[in-house]
């Protein structure tokens, strides 16, 4: 009897927990610009006609999260906001007019805040189903990440077969997606570069085929050693400052440089006299712009993904997987260059 009568409690919670009715869930909060971010409870509301509550399994740590939180991201969320811009899980609950997605179904979500909680509600746009081989964890390593590296080689710099492509902060969750893409997807030849012999052997078991440490010599030197005079077609930077320079002067005659960010924290100015004299070409991509500037090129590339780790043909590296109320030491991990791979937050 007592076992039955725990199990009918149970059933209760979880059928308050599914309609989202008064159930308070944990959620990540910044409460307090570049000051820890607490846990707390919060309160559920209702969902709109076109809106979807999910149950989070993970959520996506990326530096933009950090520089929201340090209030020097491009979008200010008022305070007190939980952060997490990518994450996957499964539907609770659907609005009324929903009609892409139904209770259980398991989806990835980009939610550019909201998404370090146990759940969230979002936009039906904002959700994608997950493939039946795609697991949820290896999922939510999928939408910035790879969606970034999708833009970048394929929608930017147009990379075609064989050429070779050089990136850097090789062995963060990006440049790995990038190895991944590049050399699986576009058969492209790739030079990774990373700052420690660890991170280098990490990026070659992902597919480089090489890779320089840029904490041992001149990077624009040792790309010469390895490809000639003639330069790499296509460089994807990360690093921004020297980095950048040193991977602009690497590219060869119509060579394209793609500005992902700037983790390095210096933001070079770029000489135009090298963009005039090799005829190349320097651009950004911002995978998160394409929600609101192309939102079908945004929806086709996170497909793209999915459809591409369906068939194993990519296959994303989580590198540590933090509980919800470590937040802080995933934030300190990523900030200190640890991570290799993805870092992801499970509040489960």
């Amino acid at each position: 009897m007592a076992a039955l009568l725990r199990g009918r409690c149970l059933w209760r919670a979880w059928s308050c927990r599914k309609a989202g009715q008064g159930r308070h869930y944990r959620a990540a909060l910044c409460t307090e610009l570049k000051r820890p971010l607490t846990v707390g409870e919060a309160a559920p509301r209702p969902v709109g006609p076109l809106e979807v509550r999910v149950d989070v399994h993970f959520c996506g740590v990326n530096f933009a999260d950090i520089l929201v939180c340090r209030g020097q991201y491009q979008e200010r969320p008022h305070l007190p906001f939980t952060p997490g811009m990518e994450f996957s899980g499964t539907v609770l609950e659907t609005g009324t007019d929903v009609s892409t997605v139904k209770e259980g179904d398991r989806v990835i979500g980009v939610s550019f805040f909201n998404g370090m909680a146990e759940e969230c509600i979002i936009d039906q746009k904002m959700l994608w189903p997950i493939p039946e081989k795609v697991s949820l964890r290896e999922a939510a390593a999928l939408p910035i990440s790879y969606a970034t590296a999708i833009l970048a080689l394929e929608h930017r710099a147009r990379t075609q077969p064989g050429e070779t492509v050089l990136v850097t902060a090789a062995a963060g969750a990006t440049g790995l997606a990038v190895i991944d893409v590049a050399t699986n997807i576009l058969q492209a030849k790739v030079i990774a570069v990373a700052g420690s012999d660890e991170k280098c052997k990490l990026a070659m078991q992902r597919g480089a085929q090489f890779c320089v440490n840029y904490n041992e010599g001149g990077l624009k030197e040792t790309v010469r050693k390895l490809v000639g005079s003639g330069g790499v077609h296509v460089a994807i930077d990360m690093v921004g400052g020297d980095v950048f320079l040193e991977a602009l002067r690497s590219l060869a005659w119509e060579g394209r440089i793609v500005v992902v960010g700037f983790a390095g924290g210096d933001i070079a100015s770029v000489p135009a006299n090298l963009l005039l004299l090799k005829n190349v070409s320097a651009m950004g991509v911002v995978c998160g712009q394409y929600k609101d500037k192309d939102f079908p090129v945004f929806s086709k590339t996170l497909s793209s993904a999915l459809e591409y780790c369906q068939q194993r043909r990519v296959q994303p590296h989580v590198g540590s997987v933090f509980k919800l109320e470590e937040v802080n030491d995933a934030f300190l991990h990523v900030t200190q260059r640890k991570s290799m791979g993805k870092v992801l937050l499970s509040p489960k």
